[in-house]
């Protein structure tokens, strides 16, 4: 196996776990989100009353944070896919050449 070959399939996999990260963090993410809604039991402490406010503000950002991460790592696998076919036709593109140059 060629060493770009190698690349190629390398790169093929990183792309296939970088697009399965989504398929892995959406239940737990959508549950997280809907927690960041319910915190009526920091409601029922009066000191933590004004807390309550910043805990939500927080756990939102955490979660376009992390919707905004999944998004960058769809657009890395994507370019990493394009980048592993490339290299597969590169591969046989140089195969060809050699051939042809011993014919």
């Amino acid at each position: 196996m060629s060493d770009l070959k190698k690349e190629a399939v390398s790169m093929h996999k990183a792309a296939s776990g970088l697009r399965g990260v989504g398929h892995h963090t959406a239940n737990p993410l959508q549950q997280f989100e809907a927690q960041s809604r319910d915190l009526d039991a920091l409601g029922a402490l009066g000191s933590l009353l004004g807390a309550k406010g910043e805990i939500e503000k927080g756990m939102t950002t955490l979660v376009k944070l992390t919707k905004a991460l999944d998004e960058e790592w769809e657009a890395e696998a994507k370019l990493i896919g394009e980048v592993s076919t490339a290299f597969d036709l590169l591969d046989v593109l140089i195969a060809a050449a050699a051939q042809a140059g011993k014919g």
